[in-house]
């Protein structure tokens, strides 16, 4: 049997899901040849350049201009543009499937599931299609050609409400999860982990992501950073901070830890492959809620600060987040400050949020999404 997976690289978290799928079809299934493809990068790398370096620029610096395309993406000119544009690009794409000749398409991104359903509608090809919903808030963009996909795997129940309200068929939709990293579901040796980092057992840790490639809002991120790191003189905490690939940040970080001589309470790093080590030994997690980061969090049982979610799905997720009681969004114009202390201090609040990820955490996502679509 035949698989491809298509993904694009617009944020990490449709590749980080496409890998996912890739080592547990490798690791568990036989016989199956599996191959992950950037179905943009393919169809056109120019497009595929300017649209991801476009996607970059716009999210880092006018992310209200992402958030006005998000949302006319669902309606009006672009939905149509959208259409007319995946109808050429979908030309392009016919060379590769003729020549892989696949059985199953996974696709993590809308384009490639968009492109898949034209093909299909137009009897060119007569894989399976599978679209992997990579968000927790539905966007009209992954439906386009629904009538044509095979499966559907969302994050949880009110998604799967909102496509069957869209006329999607239940029966081929399934709440799994967004797939993560099998890591996540280890058991680890905390005591161990803790003396690696240097980081002691006695205290609260807080786990502090500084905004991800795009290093998005960074004057807020340092403002909210700054009144976490004011707090570990108050509060028994220690933090954990990952600036990741952003110097700026980076510097800034560790700026104001010395200004608040606070070394012995918080480590930087910059790039670290031990996410699903440092969020085991972590009682809160800071960050951006994009769909990976957010049900790593779910998975790992944390209750989430949420900042800088870039207009759009990232702002739909923080609402849907906060309105679990799972996460607190910190709004541009809050007092960071006054939230950060109370949330800290409000012990009952802190174990209520992380008694509500347990009910949307689905730490076995890879492996139900495998099993669903490789196990017939």
């Amino acid at each position: 049997m035949k698989v491809l997976i298509f993904y694009a690289s617009y944020g990490g978290g449709h590749l980080n899901a496409a890998k996912s799928i890739e080592n547990c079809i490798k690791n568990n299934y036989k016989n199956i040849d599996v191959e992950m493809i950037d179905c943009m990068k393919y169809v056109n790398k120019t497009i595929e350049k300017i649209t991801t370096a476009a996607y970059r620029e716009m999210a880092k610096k006018m992310p209200w201009a992402w958030g006005r395309i998000y949302s006319d993406a669902q309606k009006g000119p672009l939905a149509h543009i959208t259409s007319r544009s995946n109808k050429i690009m979908a030309i392009k794409l016919l060379q590769l499937l003729r020549q892989k000749n696949p059985d199953l398409i996974i696709s993590t991104h809308p384009f490639g599931s968009q492109m898949c359903s034209y093909l299909k509608r137009k009897n060119k090809i007569t894989a399976k299609i599978a679209t992997i919903l990579t968000d927790f808030a539905p966007h009209d963009q992954w439906l386009v050609g629904h009538e044509f996909t095979d499966y559907f795997f969302v994050a949880h129940n009110k998604m799967k409400e909102y496509l069957i309200s869209k006329n999607v068929n239940k029966n081929n939709i399934y709440v799994t999860g967004i797939p993560i990293s099998n890591r996540f579901q280890k058991k680890y040796n905390k005591d161990e982990i803790l003396k690696e980092f240097n980081l002691s057992k006695e205290k609260f840790t807080v786990l502090f992501f500084g905004g991800g490639e795009f290093g998005l809002g960074k004057t807020r991120t340092s403002q909210i950073f700054e009144d976490f790191v004011r707090e570990t003189k108050i509060s028994n905490i220690q933090i954990i901070a990952i600036s990741g690939k952003n110097p700026k940040m980076k510097a800034s970080f560790e700026e104001i830890v010395t200004n608040n001589k606070a070394k012995e309470n918080v480590v930087i790093l910059e790039f670290t492959n031990k996410v699903p080590e440092l969020m085991n030994i972590s009682n809160i997690v800071v960050t951006k809620p994009g769909g990976l980061t957010t049900s790593e969090s779910l998975a790992s049982h944390l209750p989430m600060v949420v900042i800088n979610p870039i207009p759009g799905q990232e702002e739909e997720n923080a609402e849907f987040l906060e309105s679990k009681g799972i996460a607190v969004w910190i709004k541009k114009n809050d007092n960071s400050e006054k939230i950060i202390e109370n949330l800290l201090s409000d012990k009952e609040k802190l174990e209520e949020m992380k008694e509500n990820t347990k009910i949307l955490s689905k730490p076995n996502s890879t492996d139900d999404i495998c099993n669903i679509l490789l196990s017939h």
